[in-house]
């Protein structure tokens, strides 16, 4: 049976862009598991799978449900340990663990931020209403439009909190080493959410980092390639 990845989408159902859904759909596509994306709006999400989680990424591999992008990865590497690892051992599941803490802090509120209008605008309008009213609730009642253009002003500094991933790939091609292991996907997931919504230049071409999401997006035979960048 395949297992069913329920999956953030927009008015386009064909392109996923929550970096949560897509850190699973590549542990998934690293585990070489069989499964089949249900596109999933936001206003849809309290109905997956009766309301057993109040976020997606959620996936059933049979009569097992299980929530949060980490612990997706968790289980998969539990449960099919003759996979590929998504992790290397006890040690690569607590540097993902530090790398997702990470994401969270330093990298993902700028991102959220600075395309928040972007993504409103790849929503239907049902969801553009819910989207507004919870991320302006969130921001203190602040308007999309006025977090949006703090984006410049903020940009700058937002590249100096990279450098830590900036100077380690100068040792090594992905942040799992000389292959990629979840780490990388939580990274990746956060350019890949902004490279579908929006078309603001967040790394400069020249950024080494550049090169790694690349790479990134070649990986197992260019999975993530499939969904393009915003034209």
């Amino acid at each position: 049976m395949r297992i069913l990845l329920y999956e953030l989408v927009g008015a386009d159902a064909s392109r996923p862009f929550s970096p949560h859904c897509w850190k699973a759909a590549l542990a998934l596509a690293h585990k070489e598991l069989d499964f089949r994306s249900v596109p999933t709006c936001f206003t849809a999400v309290p109905a997956v799978e009766g309301g057993a989680f109040p976020t997606v990424p959620v996936i059933r591999d049979g009569d097992r449900i299980v929530g949060d992008s980490f612990d997706i990865a968790l289980y998969l590497e539990n449960t099919y340990p003759d996979r590929p690892s998504l992790f290397g051992g006890e040690g690569g599941r607590a540097l993902a663990r530090f790398v997702e803490r990470w994401c969270q802090t330093m990298v993902n509120p700028y991102l959220g931020a600075a395309a928040m209008l972007d993504i409103h605008d790849c929503l239907a309008p049902a969801d553009q209403a819910y989207f507004r009213e919870s991320r302006e609730k969130r921001n203190n009642g602040r308007s999309l439009e006025s977090v949006a253009s703090e984006r410049d002003a903020r940009h700058a500094e937002f590249l100096k909190k990279l450098e830590p991933v900036r100077s380690m790939l100068t040792f090594q091609p992905f942040i799992g080493g000389s292959s990629p292991l979840f780490a990388d996907y939580i990274v990746f997931g956060s350019f890949q959410w902004v490279r579908i919504t929006s078309r603001y230049p967040f790394l400069p071409a020249d950024d080494p980092i550049s090169d790694w999401l690349a790479r990134c997006l070649d990986l197992h035979g260019g999975f993530a390639r499939r969904v393009p960048a915003l034209a």
